[in-house]
């Protein structure tokens, strides 16, 4: 059963003549059973009229859900997959809900196929989600020796256990357990009792203790439900069904929903958040951010529930709610948001994950999320596992979620763990700035950063943003080739060993630098040249003098950022002495430079030419028996480092 639907499931019944006698037109008995939520008898009578033919579009696809309700996969995949077949199941929630039940059912060897199909409907991040959590999970990365322990809370009950919540030192927790009231009103016919919050003391070994409703907030003959506590402002958050003069309220259609409220112990509520039509889950109060997390389903969403948020001033609403988008949202549904240590964690039940509802976890990140990931088995089942909170103690932590894993107590238990370190499946992050090599300064945007395997398979690729970050994450690997590309830059190419990459894994900043072949060249005498300053040699000589090799230097950094370039070393001097002697000077030059080079680590492919010129090409009237200046005849010294390959260098 989703996790949205049974905060108020346990009351839909009690308040159904009401719901049915104004909202609805007369209609089949499968439709009576299925809006009372009771599935069984609704898959009863609408496979009898299956067989009679009167079924329509859409109450065949109630029957398909009526199956997915009771986990009856086999036949609501045989549903959903005929409506698909016929386009008549478009929606991205139902697509959800085929997806998972193809995936436990005998056609699951047609999800790869739908899925190709259907890929188009999602947005990009959604299937870098799917894809990258798919890896994940295949992969079994859990952290290597966590010390995890998981256990089931002696005092659950047989009835509705779920949504926990740290209140100081004790526990706040949603139940459907009975309490002993004088009001008739607080018990329905059938035994189920309206959902409540309870608070309980916690033990030193995480067990609870002393379970008693909670006292202090509004008094309601209905639900309050998901409390959230806020330390800072000494208040609680929580849901409660919609009332008017202690009575249940309907909107047009007859149907009651759970409002947010804001509470201090003791003092009057705060409604915060209120539809007639729509209802509002799991509310989280982000001291931080000053942010209200809560899950809602509007028109607007992904699929089925999402999570939003809705900025206030110490609690007090001031924005128009945000939805978190399509990193965070699915076509599932999302619920049960909750912040710790900068994570940021929630429950899905898209249709990749373990099971039913699985919890996942986001870095934030400059308000950003990372890729959610699956926290994997343990937290995680193939059943519904949702509403995980967490908090320090001692020397690791303790945490709470709930759960209707095989062996609990009741529908819905609440189970505890106690762990080293945040559990979770081991990820590789990488996040950092690009930019020029030259000139740190200038950051560099759509550089393609990618990180490879050993063996040269692409394992990850994203760009840099127009601030010149980028954030990029995989399943984790021991080593691993880090590369980055932009057309006319050099490749950054670096592979990270075991100590580099475990070395990431508390500290994700890796900065990269490249280089731009177009501030590294220049134009001259018609041909483009590395851009150096001007080489001077002593007068008749060739030696090298520190500053003519600090320029070389550059030549040499040059070429290692374009391992492809082809090079001819050109020389050149004035008209002064003999035309022979000035040849043999220039070539000389040109091969001591060609010597340099090749000593520093260039190849002697690289150089293709080296090449003395004397005094052919005079750039000035100073030629032979004309009388000029020192600086004039020094113009026609020179030596050039000749990119030959430029016009087909990035083709």
């Amino acid at each position: 059963m989703l996790r949205t639907k049974k905060i108020f499931l346990t009351y839909s019944i009690f308040i159904l003549g009401m719901m049915m006698g104004l909202s609805q037109s007369k209609k089949s008995k499968g439709d009576t059973y299925f809006f009372q939520y009771d599935y069984k008898n609704a898959i009863l009578a609408y496979e009898s009229e299956l067989v009679n033919g009167t079924l329509t579009e859409e109450q065949y696809l109630n029957l398909g859900d009526s199956y997915f309700n009771i986990d009856g996969f086999e036949k609501a995949s045989k549903v959903y997959i005929d409506l698909f077949e016929q386009d008549k199941l478009d929606d991205k929630h139902h697509l959800n809900k085929m997806l998972r039940s193809i995936s436990k059912s005998s056609e699951k060897g047609r999800k790869e196929e739908i899925l190709k199909i259907i890929s188009s409907k999602f947005p990009k991040e959604f299937l870098e989600n799917m894809e990258f959590n798919t890896q994940l999970l295949n992969g079994d990365a859990l952290i290597e020796n966590l010390n995890f322990e998981i256990f089931n809370l002696e005092e659950n009950s047989p009835q509705l256990d779920f949504s926990p919540s740290f209140y100081n030192n004790k526990i706040l927790f949603t139940s459907g357990r009975r309490v002993e009231r004088t009001d008739k009103k607080r018990r329905k016919s059938n035994g189920v009792g309206y959902l409540n919050i309870f608070e309980a003391n916690i033990q030193e070994d995480g067990q609870i203790s002393t379970v008693i409703p909670f006292s202090g907030l509004q008094s309601s003959n209905f639900h309050k439900a998901t409390p959230s506590y806020s330390k800072e402002l000494e208040s609680i958050f929580y849901v409660m069904s919609n009332t008017e003069d202690g009575e249940m309220s309907f909107d047009e259609n007859g149907k009651n929903a759970l409002s947010i409220v804001m509470q201090r112990k003791d003092d009057p509520v705060r409604l915060l958040l209120k539809d007639l039509s729509t209802s509002f889950y799991y509310p989280f109060y982000d001291h931080k951010s000053g942010k209200l997390y809560f899950s809602a389903d509007f028109e607007d969403g992904y699929g089925g529930t999402d999570i939003y948020y809705v900025h206030t001033n110490n609690g007090q609403i001031m924005s128009a709610p945000v939805n978190l988008g399509p990193r965070i949202n699915s076509s599932g549904n999302e619920i049960a948001p909750f912040i710790f240590e900068n994570s940021f964690y929630f429950s899905s039940d898209v249709f990749y994950g373990l099971g039913g509802m699985d919890v996942y976890k986001a870095e934030i990140e400059d308000g950003n999320f990372s890729i959610p990931v699956n926290l994997g088995s343990g937290i995680n089942s193939a059943e519904d596992d949702f509403g995980l909170v967490m908090r320090n103690a001692g020397d690791g932590l303790l945490g709470y979620f709930a759960s209707n894993r095989p062996g609990g107590k009741g529908e819905d238990d609440i189970y505890g763990f106690k762990v080293d370190q945040k559990p979770g499946l081991r990820t590789l992050a990488l996040k950092g700035k690009v930019v020029k090599s030259n000139k740190k300064s200038d950051i560099l945007d759509r550089v393609s950063v990618g990180l490879w395997d050993v063996d040269g398979t692409l394992l990850a690729e994203t760009l840099s943003d127009e601030n010149g970050d980028y954030r990029i994450e995989i399943p984790w690997r021991e080593t691993v080739v880090v590369q980055a590309d932009k057309e006319r830059y050099s490749t950054f190419s670096k592979r990270l060993s075991k100590n580099e990459v475990e070395a990431l894994e508390n500290n994700p900043e890796f900065d990269i630098e490249i280089a731009s072949y177009d501030d590294l060249v220049e134009e001259k005498e018609g041909q483009k040249v590395v851009k150096t300053k001007k080489l001077f040699f002593g007068r008749s000589s060739t030696r090298l003098t520190p500053e003519i090799e600090a320029e070389l230097d550059k030549v040499v950094a040059f070429v290692k950022d374009f391992p492809m370039v082809q090079l001819r070393i050109e020389t050149y001097t004035d008209s002064r002495g003999g035309s022979s002697t000035n040849f043999r000077l220039t070539q000389g030059r040109s091969d001591a430079i060609k010597a340099y080079l090749i000593g520093k680590g260039v190849s002697s492919s690289n150089i293709l030419y080296s090449i003395g010129y004397g005094e052919d090409k005079i750039l000035n009237n100073c030629t032979n028996g004309v009388y000029c200046l020192e600086v004039l005849h020094q113009q026609n010294q020179r030596s050039l480092i000749v990119v030959l390959n430029d016009n087909v260098l990035f083709n």
